[in-house]
């Protein structure tokens, strides 16, 4: 991928099942992949048994849950965790609590949470008191559904075990609010109702070795970890924190990022970790949006690998065109996500009556190594000639209107790509709801190539109130179902994202 460090750039070898982002130091992508998030999200470190109580940053779950459970020796019986899952939270909101419930053994008891590989911490802004059991949160800034593993020791050093679940709704309407109406990023993309023709550059095209890739939502509401990237809101009077970045561009080095933030993958994946905050207006602020890529809590303070900011999302200003974001195509990801909400809508996650208006990030696995607007840096591969004749500098911005004459590679970052007209809705739609509010989107509003990854993988946040049975539809449709559009007429300015 390429990674962009205030004007220079990085080659960095990218691997090809984990991804590549990262354009301008942004992020590689098996993205969300609850897939991926399972896979990386998550450390080799574990959490002692103490008098202490343990905190966590972020934690995940999956729908089963398991035990282990050792003789005390005395006569109390064997030592038991009986509690399996604990009532649903809301991210925002503070947790009505819940208590792990020991048998057995010898009295007094101390409670701990165990983080490996294969278990998550608990959600971003839990807490589990070590003498008591409870687990209680003021503020739960974790979406999704979370298993981490609880241990119990006992006084005569028996200990047990068990995968307590958490599900955690999502709470991400503000998501909608980013940039204005006007953006871009709310524009339809059908030709019915924009007349907004198929993109006939030789750049544009899905590459078409790509083509028959399934759509793969890397996304969902159950899993050892929380599936998908996730996303919070903070009030104008969230306190600044100091913000250390490692790597690569760094737009602040400070930002209001609360130590609940949920981290992708949670804080002890060794993936992408993405953090997403957006702020409030007032004040005297505007609404902004914050992005981390490899964002790392554990403790404090924060640090990441590269970030980028949006300091008013009120108005239509894109990052400046050559610098790069927390993705690879330059592009803030927080309002190109899938999320419950706006699937929801009014509705319930059985009946939902939302709608999707906005293009949803995807990735393949290889981008060209060129961008077109509203993108503004991309890491990728090929390269194309101009109309004229001679080459054209990758890693550079090409036109809708004045396309190069051939490419070597096709899919630039930034394109936005629609379901044909003629391709219908998959027969499992009827019966999947979830799946056919999104499918209207992909054709009214398409998706946008925003990094590199597993061709088809769309990207969303994480939330107890998917259907994962439900969303398994949209892998009825493939790349070849899209179309490249073209938006060059709705270009007002290369550094705005307003359209007339």
């Amino acid at each position: 991928m390429r990674l962009t460090v205030l004007g220079s750039s990085v080659l960095v070898a990218c691997v090809a099942m984990a991804g590549c982002g990262g354009g301008g130091g942004g992020s590689s992508s098996n993205e969300g992949a609850g897939s991926s998030s399972s896979g990386s999200g998550s450390s080799s470190s574990s959490s002692s048994s103490s008098g202490s109580s343990s905190t966590s940053g972020s934690s995940s779950s999956s729908s089963s849950s398991s035990s282990s459970s050792s003789s005390s020796g005395g006569t109390h019986g064997t030592l038991t965790v009986t509690t399996t899952s604990c009532p649903n939270g809301t991210q925002g909101a503070a947790y009505a609590g819940c208590t792990i419930v020991v048998t057995g053994g010898t009295p007094p008891y101390t409670f701990s949470v165990s983080v490996t590989s294969n278990n998550p911490p608990l959600p971003e802004g839990m807490s589990i008191n070590a003498s008591t059991g409870v687990v209680s949160s003021s503020l739960l800034g974790g979406q999704g559904t979370y298993t981490p593993l609880i241990v119990v020791n006992d006084s005569a050093h028996a200990q047990a075990s068990a995968q307590v679940s958490f599900a955690i709704n999502g709470n991400s309407a503000f998501l909608a609010t980013i940039f204005p109406s006007t953006s871009i990023f709310h524009h339809r993309m059908d030709a019915t109702s924009t007349g907004l023709p198929v993109d006939t550059s030789p750049a544009a095209p899905i590459y078409s070795g790509y083509l028959s890739a399934t759509i793969k939502p890397f996304f969902g509401g159950t899993g050892a970890f929380p599936n998908g990237i996730p996303a919070i809101e903070v009030p104008s009077n969230q306190a600044d924190v100091s913000v250390t970045t490692t790597l690569y561009q760094s737009y602040f080095s400070s930002a209001p990022i609360p130590a609940y933030a949920p981290v992708e993958g949670t804080s002890d994946s060794t993936g992408d970790r993405h953090v997403l905050v957006y702020v409030q207006a007032g004040s005297g602020h505007t609404p902004a949006l914050y992005e981390m890529w490899q964002g790392i809590y554990q403790g404090g303070p924060w640090t990441d690998s590269s970030n980028a900011l949006w300091p008013d999302v009120s108005s239509n200003a894109l990052t400046t065109q050559g610098n790069g974001t927390s993705d690879a195509a330059g592009l803030p990801v927080a309002p190109l996500l899938l999320n419950a909400d706006e699937v929801i809508g009014t509705g319930t996650p059985t009946a939902p009556n939302g709608t999707v208006q906005h293009p949803t990030r995807f990735t393949i696995t290889h981008m060209l190594n060129y961008w077109v607007w509203p993108a503004t840096e991309t890491a990728g591969v090929g390269s194309c000639t101009a109309s004229g004749g001679g080459s054209i500098a990758t890693e550079s911005q090409i036109s809708q209107s004045s396309p190069p004459a051939s490419c070597t590679m096709s899919g630039p970052a930034g394109e936005i790509y629609r379901l044909k007209a003629s391709v219908a809705n998959p027969s499992c739609a009827a019966t999947s709801p979830q799946a056919a509010i999104i499918v209207a989107g992909f054709r009214n509003y398409g998706i946008i190539l925003a990094d590199n990854g597993q061709s088809g993988g769309l990207i969303g946040t994480p939330d107890a109130r998917w259907n994962d049975n439900d969303l398994s539809c949209l892998k009825s449709l493939t790349l070849a179902d899209f179309e490249p559009v073209n938006v060059s007429s709705l270009i007002v300015s290369n550094d705005s994202g307003a359209t007339p």
